[in-house]
């Protein structure tokens, strides 16, 4: 499981130039998801995104985590690109991404997890839709997490 996860400070993602999930202050996560991923994968990673510490304190520092914002909130947006090959040529392979019958139900497993065991407001982009993502990164910060 890959993760860009941006600290932002408005996300929007829409589908067919309707708003299907959008959040103010919180993170923006694209989600790949490879062959090998399982919920111990999405259990380690949704404890991660929750508890990083990448948003100010009082004294402009990076020291607190989601779960130390008023309304904690994620849009999560599924990315299967974030696994493609370019180390032989220049046209993208996504072998390594998983189909999507194994990648669903583990992008609404991760995303349920940090909705129900963290108290996050999760909004989700649809999986496999052509979704047009529209945000500001704060900062910019932006990290990058795997397992």
């Amino acid at each position: 499981m890959r993760i860009i996860a941006q600290r932002t400070t408005r996300a929007e993602v829409r589908v067919n130039n309707q708003t299907v999930g959008q959040i103010s202050h919180g993170l923006l996560l694209l989600i790949g998801i490879t062959h090998s991923d399982t919920h111990e994968t999405a259990d380690y990673l949704a404890k991660k995104v929750a508890n990083l510490r990448i948003f100010n304190d009082q004294e402009g520092k990076m020291n607190k985590s989601l779960l130390d914002l008023p309304a904690p909130a994620i849009l999560a947006i599924s990315q299967f690109t974030l696994y493609g090959d370019t180390s032989h040529g220049n046209r993208p392979s996504f072998i390594q991404a998983a189909k999507p019958d194994t990648a669903l139900p583990l992008y609404d497993y991760f995303c349920h997890i940090l909705a129900t065991q963290y108290h996050i407001n999760v909004q989700k982009g649809i999986f496999g839709a052509d979704m047009k993502v529209d945000f500001i990164n704060d900062g910019p910060v932006t990290i990058i997490l795997e397992k």
